[in-house]
């Protein structure tokens, strides 16, 4: 019978392990480090994440039940132990493991990338809620604490390009003045980004812009462009914001923009701004609808992986979790993409949270493993 590794070891080929041994050195990540190497704890978090344990005590009940084939992971022939394991999530510096991210998101991105023009994506945050226990970094209200993780998302991918965690008191804006931003492509966000200085930024690099207005946002109207009769577009407009903001500041943004108002299914009628004044208005609209499919991602990946429940309350523990959670989902993107027979996304998640641990083929996970047919003449005692 034709050998296979478990499914976990398959998934873990995509790792680029060289660059996280050079991560951990440059980082002393295992400096005085005695029982569980940075490697073996970033083994215990993915399979934590790929096999839905809601602890650290089930990941390390479960690493037990398999030590013999993580063994052949490098991960170390040593049982993990429940305080070991919390203190290297407590303690280890979270650049190995956010830096590690960052490269596979890219990597994974720059098999995908396509022209600039046809280049589309959505800004948006997540928030995560935590206990009292992290009121020290993570407090945001009298007896509210969480983290919120800030996300560029590759819709026609299919995948995160930019992660970043923060405290959940942080405005979104705030953040996304750290984002990378790529000239020429077509940025999507939603009101928590309203910010006209941002804004001017993106313009003045040729990025498209497409969001919506606030409610008591004006519109000097300068042209009105004719839309297609019995369509769910309303008007099609074309004007200046107002030139000055709070306290007399000039606003930023000068350049004329467009206002598509919209009706969707449920009667509310939606004011979308962008700055492209070339585009139909259908496809202005058709852009904006496409932001939903970054809080289907957020679903999905509070619903498949662990970011919602933490194993440890530090700020380090938090951060760690989420980018290794980060990781995971791309490993199963990675993993999914070398097989054609299970194209569902959440099938597959499962499927590899089933098999996890079981020698099967990646792409044979929806059929029974083939029956072990042994040698009758080797169980013959010779007895006649």
């Amino acid at each position: 019978m034709r050998h296979h590794d478990t499914v976990f070891h398959e998934l873990l080929k995509h790792v680029p392990w060289h660059r996280f041994d050079r991560l951990v050195e440059e980082h002393g990540a295992d400096a005085r480090v005695r029982r569980l190497s940075t490697k073996g704890q970033f083994v215990a978090l993915l399979y934590g994440q790929l096999s839905g344990a809601a602890s650290l005590r089930e990941i390390v009940t479960g690493l037990s039940s398999h030590s013999a084939r993580l063994y052949h992971l490098g991960a170390g022939a040593d049982p993990v132990r429940r305080s070991t394991f919390s203190d290297a999530n407590a303690q280890r510096p979270v650049a190995v493991f956010t830096e590690l991210l960052e490269i596979m998101m890219k990597q994974a991105h720059r098999g995908l990338r396509r022209k600039l023009a046809e280049t589309t994506y959505l800004i948006d945050a997540t928030s995560a809620r935590l206990n009292e226990r992290s009121a020290g970094w993570a407090r945001f209200s009298a007896g509210v604490c969480g983290a919120k993780v800030h996300v560029i998302y590759d819709a026609d991918a299919d995948r995160p390009i930019y992660a970043a965690v923060s405290a959940a008191n942080i405005n979104d804006i705030t953040a996304a003045r750290q984002m990378p931003i790529e000239p020429g492509a077509t940025y999507i966000f939603d009101l928590g980004y309203y910010d006209y200085s941002w804004w001017a930024e993106l313009d003045a690099v040729g990025c498209r812009i497409v969001t919506r207005f606030k409610s008591n946002t004006p519109l000097e109207v300068v042209e009105e462009l004719l839309v297609t009769p019995d369509s769910n577009i309303l008007s099609d407009r074309i004007g200046f914001l107002p030139a000055r903001q709070a306290r007399s500041r000039r606003n930023p943004m000068q350049e004329a923009v467009r206002e598509v108002r919209v009706a969707t299914d449920t009667g509310k009628v939606l004011r979308i701004l962008s700055n492209d004044l070339d585009a139909s208005a259908q496809e202005i609209a058709d852009l904006y609808r496409r932001r939903w499919a970054i809080e289907l991602f957020f679903r999905w990946v509070k619903q498949t992986l662990k970011i919602a429940r933490f194993f440890g309350t530090s700020e380090s523990a938090v951060r760690i979790q989420i980018a290794v959670a980060l990781i995971a989902f791309l490993l199963l993107r990675l993993a999914q993409a070398t097989q054609k027979a299970i194209p569902s996304p959440i099938v597959f998640a499962r499927l590899v949270r089933t098999n996890l641990m079981h020698r099967r083929a990646i792409d044979n996970l929806l059929h029974p493993p083939p029956q072990i047919i042994q040698d009758q003449r080797q169980m013959s005692l010779g007895i006649c």
